[in-house]
């Protein structure tokens, strides 16, 4: 078994599972998970990756629930179907694609005022995401108010719609074109192995975030490409790993637990 950063060793410290979700008069599934122990804590939306949300998702919101945060993933593809084989990319790419930002974006504030809601809660919420999600947190942190912090992992297509489109009816505009815009500080991962998004993007990212003034931080992790925390697949890399998840906890403390 890989040794993973952040496992949740001892599961009576936290408690989870499926809940219902209201977001724009219809109820959608997102996974729970939160401290055991009565407190105040901070909030963290955990945004899925292109596969939908699976196990490695709701794992990573227990992680977070194990360090004094409330998490929520919420179900992306509950309304439309998600794909039918989510190991077979010509079935993700069009469920992927075919979401419409507008409806992602209503998703992740919904789950933002639900754990703002919670008994106990600080008032601080935080957002992350990975591959797909990684986009999906910069078009979040761009396009609402909601979040006090984002951290974008990998995130592709933040450029463009599709790899044959600059634009589309349900992605019609980059992300990376909005970050004037952006309403929160944010951290942009990326690994120096990557093809999408391809690391050169950490630069422009940076570089346009400077020239609007926005508060925006990115890391190049070396010995890393494209996911490179999911354990469950064979780009994972322990090392680098490890080093995102003390980046992850450090950022995250500073922005919302501060």
């Amino acid at each position: 078994m890989a040794n993973v950063p952040g496992v949740v060793t001892d599961p009576s410290r936290i408690k989870g599972g499926v809940i219902s979700l209201q977001s724009g008069g219809q109820q959608i599934a997102a996974y729970h998970a939160y401290p055991n122990q009565p407190g105040n804590y901070p909030g963290i939306v955990v945004i899925q990756e292109a596969f939908g949300l699976d196990d490695h998702i709701c794992d990573l919101a227990r992680r977070f629930a194990n360090i004094g945060y409330n998490a929520v993933a919420p179900a992306l593809y509950w309304r439309r179907g998600a794909p039918k084989d989510p190991y077979n990319m010509d079935d993700v790419r069009p469920v992927m694609f075919g979401l419409p930002d507008r409806e992602a974006v209503q998703d992740f504030e919904a789950a933002a005022d639900y754990l703002r809601a919670m008994s106990g809660a600080t008032g601080k919420v935080g957002v992350i995401g990975f591959c797909s999600g990684g986009r999906h947190t910069l078009l979040f942190a761009c396009s609402s108010s909601k979040a006090d912090a984002a951290i974008d992992c990998w995130g592709g297509f933040i450029h463009r719609a599709t790899p044959d489109e600059e634009t589309n009816a349900a992605r019609p505009k980059p992300p990376l074109d909005m970050v004037g815009q952006l309403n929160c500080p944010l951290f942009g991962v990326f690994g120096v192995e990557d093809q999408n998004p391809p690391v050169e993007l950490e630069a422009e990212l940076k570089k346009r975030a400077q020239a609007a003034g926005k508060n925006v931080t990115t890391k190049v992790y070396q010995g890393a490409g494209h996911a490179f925390l999911a354990d469950y697949r064979p780009s994972y890399r322990e090392g680098p790993a490890h080093e995102l998840w003390g980046d992850i906890r450090a950022f995250f403390d500073k922005q919302l637990k501060a």
